[in-house]
């Protein structure tokens, strides 16, 4: 398992945490469609699903010219918690817009 530092680095970016919520479903996911979906370029998404698979979070399989990602069946409790509070938190309005919401 990598460690906390490593996940919380990989969640980190808009990205990465875009990427991750389209294969959160355990489907598979091929980097073109991620591409589409994202508006990425192939070697940006490429080098953003890496990042993931290092941390464990998702994983590739070749299929000719592209790769096909998913999410990783083998997570612990703990991970599949913290990527979901990552994917909700991201969902979740900015404080600051809350503030002037209120205003």
């Amino acid at each position: 398992m990598k460690t906390a530092v490593d996940l919380l680095a990989a969640l980190a970016e808009p990205t990465r945490l875009a990427a991750l919520r389209l294969v959160w479903d355990g489907r598979e996911h091929c980097v073109c469609e991620l591409m589409s979906k994202l508006g990425a370029t192939q070697s940006r998404m490429s080098r953003h699903m890496s990042v993931l698979d290092r941390a464990g979070l998702v994983s590739g399989r070749r299929d000719r010219q592209w790769v096909r990602y998913t999410r990783c069946g083998d997570l612990s409790p703990e991970v599949v918690a913290l990527v979901e509070a990552a994917l909700a938190l991201a969902d979740a309005p900015a404080a600051d817009d809350e503030t002037e919401a209120a205003a």
